[in-house]
């Protein structure tokens, strides 16, 4: 039978890590926060940079367009026919681009029957004329230009005085320059953006850590709290939160009060009971007959099951006493002087280690109990030496727990008998003084402290080996 259930082999390990990460789990108060304003700062970022290159894009086009307007108001306002009929400007438009070849910038005068009159800049192409519809009111639209350019045509047609013709006028411009300035602007606009979203984030997370830092100070100090280095939550704390620091230290006095009034209560049913008890043993081995040995005897049970309850009950109450702390090497080193006096005839030697600070995570009488009896056990039957050894282990998210392991080199227990000797009065050989209870005592108390004992024939002394697993006081 395992008894120990939930026992791992025992190693030294580190302080357990796992908190340090905590914050990332969507458990998180702080991931939450960060993360919602995280995707809030992202989808705003986003939309308004958006909304911000949509409006300079219509900008440069507006602007664009304007240009066009104003050359196509000069090239309108300098047009004069020639006698043989054809369209020229009395003036230039003021832009040597429209000179250089494929320079992306042009211009075009369409009249029905004739050849149309060009800009140079055009050299030996002209641009799409379509008479499909009317353009009295102005028309803007994207074009393919020579060259494979992308061109922004505006087109107007026009009645010139005494003429009969309606003139369709042409104005368009490269629309590379918007593309390089959008460009421009996207790269430029996108690393502001950047550094602003960056800036913002790195705020949030320092408002949301510098925010939360007194909830963590307050996880800080439960944890001492129960480590048993302090008895109160103590510190500066704002004024949102004080009133939990307050109630908190409350509870943890009012904790203290009962626990107190129940040991108290244990104390004072101890005295009572075990007092009568002893005179009735005392009467009976000092009368003769039946009814003296029946009292003796039932007294005798009775005294074990008061012993064994008294220590559920004691030990049940300290469970419940916050931030109690014990030192495992001075308990058993204690248990160690007093176990070599009693058993100083039989020459059995006690070995300690190693000299590891290790705390339980409770009350020492309830350390003293437990390891005590197991001590007691290993010595009764060793032959020349016990061995007591400390060490902790965390496995994953779990705390760090207290392994003790008490070995001796006696003659062990059969893995058939190991379940029994745990029950209430059961002694394997009565020629060993004992009354039965100590590995049922120690039992009941490691369940009731949350932890196990485990009985195995693995000691490399070749007895009996115990472990015993228990929550650990941390240091830090």
């Amino acid at each position: 039978m395992d008894l120990g259930t939930g026992l791992k082999t025992p190693h030294k390990g580190g302080v357990n890590t796992h908190q340090r990460w905590a914050w990332l789990s969507w458990r998180s108060l702080s991931l939450r926060l960060i993360a919602i304003a995280v995707i809030w700062i992202v989808l705003l970022l986003s939309v308004g940079g958006t909304l911000v290159t949509r409006l300079f894009e219509n900008y440069l086009i507006s602007t664009f367009d304007q240009r066009l307007e104003q050359f196509m108001e000069g090239m309108i306002g300098s047009s004069a026919i020639t006698e043989e009929g054809q369209i020229r400007f009395t003036r230039p438009l003021g832009d040597q681009r429209f000179f250089e070849p494929y320079s992306g910038w042009y211009y075009q005068v369409d009249v029905p029957g004739k050849p149309a009159f060009r800009s140079r800049s055009l050299w030996d192409q002209t641009l799409n004329v379509d008479r499909s519809y009317a353009a009295f009111e102005g028309r803007f639209e994207r074009r393919d230009g020579p060259d494979e350019q992308s061109l922004r045509v505006f087109e107007r047609d026009i009645y010139l005085p005494e003429q009969d013709p309606v003139f369709r006028y042409i104005i368009a411009g490269d629309t590379s320059e918007i593309d390089a300035q959008m460009q421009s602007f996207r790269r430029i606009f996108g690393w502001a953006l950047f550094v602003l979203g960056a800036s913002l984030i790195a705020a949030l997370i320092f408002q949301v850590t510098y925010g939360l830092s007194p909830l963590r100070e307050i996880r800080r100090s439960l944890t001492a709290i129960r480590s048993g280095r302090v008895k109160r939550l103590e510190g500066r704390y704002p004024q949102e939160v004080t009133t939990l620091v307050d109630e908190m230290n409350a509870l943890i006095d009012h904790n203290d009060t009962i626990v107190e009034r129940a040991r108290t209560h244990t104390g004072n049913l101890a005295h009572a009971l075990k007092t009568p008890l002893s005179v009735m043993l005392n009467e009976a081995e000092t009368q003769q007959g039946p009814l003296a040995e029946v009292v003796e005897k039932q007294a005798g049970v009775i005294r074990q099951h008061v012993e064994h309850h008294l220590s559920r009950a004691r030990a049940a109450g300290q469970e419940q006493v916050i931030g109690a702390r014990t030192s495992v090497l001075t308990v058993a080193s204690g248990l160690k002087r007093a176990l070599c006096r009693i058993y100083s005839d039989g020459g059995v030697d006690i070995e300690l280690g190693p000299d590891d600070e290790l705390a339980f995570r409770g009350a020492r009488q309830d350390l003293d109990e437990m390891l005590g009896n197991l001590m007691d056990n290993a010595c009764k039957w060793a032959k020349s030496k016990v061995r007591v050894s400390f060490s902790r282990t965390e496995e994953g998210r779990q705390p760090a727990r207290l392994y003790i392991t008490v070995e001796d080199d006696g003659p062990g227990i059969p893995a058939k008998d190991r379940a029994a000797v745990f029950n209430r009065g059961n002694r394997r050989d009565e020629s060993v003084p004992g009354s039965g209870l100590g590995l049922a005592i120690v039992l009941d108390m490691a369940s009731i402290c949350g932890g196990a004992v485990e009985l195995s024939d693995s000691s490399d002394l070749g007895g009996l080996k115990a472990v015993l697993d228990l929550p650990l006081a941390e240091n830090e």
